[in-house]
């Protein structure tokens, strides 16, 4: 048993450590917060978009969806981060992870947005611009309020799921909480900085996942 506290839970360790765990831990946040609001940004841009029923619109949309809700984010951020400088760009790991992620974000959101919309009766939009609203008036006002309040425990939980999907970046030498966890493993030969990383994940992630849950509760439907 003691040794199994020295070998996860020594606090001399993490102590030690500490300091940089916290600035990864800030660079996770940082990540996490960027990513979001531009994954739910560009995302309701789609779905709003789609509503237009351009088929050349519409088509490119449901590409970009389906193509970046298949494939692995890691492969994404690994494909971009070292293919692109051979294109003469030279991202860096921390704007890689974030367009890759924040492109993964919207597009199940741009999917789950339009899927809200579409459930909604056909009569509120009639009723609305009946009473002089423009067509972009009543989905901003009307319709995307609605619908965002029908999808909100999926898109909560795809929140939830691209946050813990930024220790990815730690793959393309961003200096997060698991990169920094990883490398005081290494300095240490100690696995108590990844138990700190965990607590800095459950930090992160515990009171978003309460928060969630009564956001859910509060905007659910009542029959």
């Amino acid at each position: 048993m003691n040794d199994l506290l020295q070998a996860f839970f020594n606090l001399n360790v993490i102590l030690t450590y500490l300091p940089d765990l916290w600035k990864g831990l800030v660079v996770t946040v940082e990540l996490s917060v960027l990513v979001v609001i531009t994954g739910f940004a560009i995302g309701i841009g789609l779905a709003l978009l789609r509503t237009l029923e351009n088929r050349v619109i519409n088509t490119f949309i449901v590409l970009y969806a389906d193509i970046l809700r298949a494939l692995p984010p890691l492969m994404l951020i690994v494909v971009g981060f070292f293919g692109l400088p051979y294109l003469g760009l030279k991202p860096s790991g921390f704007g890689t992870a974030w367009t890759v992620l924040a492109m993964v974000l919207s597009a199940f959101t741009e999917e789950l947005v339009f899927a809200g919309i579409n459930a909604l009766p056909k009569g509120q939009s009639e009723a609305a611009r009946a009473s002089g609203l423009t067509r972009w008036q009543v989905l901003i006002y009307v319709v995307l309020p609605q619908a965002i309040r029908l999808v909100i425990a999926p898109l909560t939980s795809r929140t939830i799921a691209t946050v813990k999907n930024t220790s990815l970046a730690s793959v393309v030498a961003v200096p997060d909480l698991l990169a920094e966890a990883s490398a005081a493993l290494g300095y240490s030969s100690n696995a108590s900085p990844l138990f700190a990383a965990a607590l800095g994940y459950l930090l992160i992630l515990f009171p978003l996942v309460i928060f969630s849950r009564r956001l859910e509760s509060r905007l659910r439907w009542t029959h």
